[in-house]
């Protein structure tokens, strides 16, 4: 019986022994295998950094304002007898655009009239009458007076229904009328809005950091949605204060706008033009990997221990300011480096990549977005 024991213990170990050995093969086959696996290469897009011109702007959302802009109101009372506007109308400088009616006001300065031809006469009566000392003189005082006072009379009388014919303060472009003939209006009632066109004022707030790069005189580019074209113009005036609220600073710049396609009320994005810049290292945005403890990207490189193909490494950059759809690059990369545009996402450093630029991401400084 014991003997039948040992055997089957020399087996049983035998055959633990030998499972063993084969496992130990495999792992040792498999070692083998994966020290000699590669993955394959990935497919990116790349940009070859150069240098370029860059115009730094200080950017903006601002709003527009006419320089000359007023709603057309009357300070007297009175019933309207005529409307001689247009709505939309372009009108100059003293142009009509409502009578009131004066029928009262011109029996009163015909009253005030006739009082004043009886008072010239009784003045001239009394010139001659003093020259004799017929009367005294206290009385051809009088006279003079009265005269004076019924020149006074006839030019109120005058006054008043020159008031009561309503006509432009200066050339510009009328809105909608908010009148109708034979409305009686109230001493302060509006009557049509209206703007000046060209030139046109466009306000916005910049941070204080910005303050000592602002100056009077410095150009300005505007744009406005859904209208092609860019608009000029320049600073022509800084606020005297920052507000303490929010630590930002007014600035009012007047643009050019002779086709009269910006209207007061609009919003348009400014930018501020400052000194160009000779070299520039710019690159796509979707070159960047953001992150929290620092941006990055990746520069291709033929492979490391001269292997074939192309890898990449991974340059820690510091960022600056942005333009459409480039963003530039102060430090971490340099003129002449191939940068990953597109696929960073599946890369890490040192990974074996291929370059396919058949189709590469937008990178326009004025890009044109399709909303539909």
């Amino acid at each position: 019986m014991w003997k039948r024991m040992i055997v089957m213990l020399v087996v049983v170990f035998s055959c633990i022994a030998g499972i063993g050995y084969a496992k130990k093969v495999m792992v040792m086959k498999a070692i083998e295998a994966h020290k000699n696996f590669a993955m394959p290469p990935v497919a990116v897009t790349t940009l070859v950094v150069k240098g370029q011109k860059w115009q730094p702007v200080l950017s903006a959302v601002g709003s527009l304002r006419a320089v000359n802009g007023v709603t057309v109101s009357t300070d007297l009372a009175g019933i309207v007898s005529e409307i001689n506007f247009e709505s939309g109308a372009a009108v100059k400088k003293g142009a009509s655009l409502i009578q009131l009616d004066t029928q009262q006001e011109e029996a009163q300065l015909h009253a005030a009239e006739a009082k004043l031809e009886w008072t010239k006469v009784d003045m001239d009566r009394k010139r001659d009458l003093v020259a004799k000392k017929t009367i005294s003189p206290s009385d051809w005082d009088s006279a003079q007076s009265e005269y004076r006072q019924a020149v006074a009379n006839v030019d109120t009388a005058k006054a008043v229904i020159a008031r009561k014919h309503i006509v432009a303060p200066f050339d510009g472009y009328l809105g909608i009328r908010q009148v109708n003939l034979g409305q009686y209006l109230n001493p302060g009632a509006s009557i049509v809005p209206l703007q000046s066109l060209d030139p046109i004022y466009v306000e916005f707030n910049l941070p204080q950091q910005d303050l000592g790069q602002l100056a009077v005189g410095k150009k300005l580019r505007l744009r406005a949605a859904d209208i092609e074209g860019e608009f000029e113009g320049e600073i022509n005036a800084i606020d005297s204060r920052v507000d303490d609220a929010t630590r930002n600073v007014m600035v009012q710049g007047t643009a050019r706008n002779p086709d009269h396609k910006l209207r007061p009320g609009m919003y348009v994005n400014v930018d501020v033009l400052l000194p160009e810049k000779d070299s520039v290292l710019a690159i796509p945005v979707s070159s960047v990997n953001y992150a929290p403890y620092g941006d990055s990207v990746y520069v291709v490189k033929p492979a490391a221990d001269g292997k074939p193909g192309l890898e990449v490494e991974q340059h820690v950059v510091k960022l600056g300011p942005a333009r459409g759809d480039q963003v530039s690059v102060l430090s971490g990369i340099q003129d002449g480096d191939e940068v990953v545009t597109s696929g960073g996402f599946k890369l890490r450093p040192h990974a074996a990549v291929q370059v396919n630029n058949a189709v590469t991401p937008d990178n326009s400084l004025t890009p044109k977005p399709n909303d539909t």
